[in-house]
């Protein structure tokens, strides 16, 4: 059974705040971890999370909650996920500037199973504005995993960065003599044209994660 989102809040932070505390959360710390006053709703969610083997309980005993995923920081890494981390926005329009980290590290992940992410090394991802790359099925809002790397075929999907303009973008990269084609993948868009001394390659796409747009009920 799937976790909820709700489900997985609760379990990251019973994680975070029994490591950092050397013991576990009472139900109204975690209930309030989560926007949830009612104590028998936060009962309900910790039984599921005890019934898919997430925790142990010891109802009788106040904190009686236990990490079984011993090690697992979050709950992605409990369930065999692997964690990406999500860098800012690219555009797959009009270049814009991708978003410094910052010192303190990245705060936004996205997760993955294993069975999708072989090798996690030098891998980022970027969510997409824009329509240009349509028709590589990437569309405004979806999120694009990249291969760190600064090489490029013809034809490859890169994240490439402009020197001069300081501005990154998504496209299909071609070389052609002394210059780089630009190439979005949008019928009703032309592609642009830079100096190749222009172009550091940051990234080629391995993966794209389709973000679903929800029908109103």
């Amino acid at each position: 059974m799937a976790l909820s989102e709700r489900q997985q809040k609760m379990f990251e932070f019973i994680t975070k705040f029994s490591r950092e505390r050397g013991r576990p959360p009472t139900i109204r710390e975690i209930g309030s971890s989560v926007g949830i006053s009612s104590t028998s709703v936060v009962n309900y969610n910790l039984n599921i999370l005890q019934r898919e083997g997430y925790i142990a309980r010891e109802k009788e005993v106040s904190r009686g909650l236990r990490i079984i995923a011993q090690g697992a920081k979050t709950l992605a890494e409990a369930a065999g996920f692997v964690q990406i981390p999500l860098l800012g926005k690219i555009a797959a329009g009009v270049p814009i500037q991708v978003p410094d980290a910052g010192p303190g590290g990245y705060d936004d992940f996205i997760s993955l199973t294993r069975e999708l992410i072989q090798d996690q090394d030098g891998l980022f991802a970027l969510r997409v504005k824009g329509n240009s790359m349509i028709d590589a099925l990437i569309n405004d809002g979806d999120i694009v995993v990249m291969k760190k790397q600064e090489t490029a075929q013809n034809g490859d999907m890169v994240a490439v960065w402009l020197k001069e303009e300081k501005e990154t973008t998504l496209k299909r990269l071609y070389r052609e003599k002394s210059r780089i084609r630009l190439q979005p993948a949008n019928p009703t868009m032309k592609p642009f044209y830079v100096k190749a001394d222009n172009v550091e390659v940051q990234g080629k796409v391995v993966l794209v994660v389709r973000q679903l747009q929800r029908m109103a009920a």
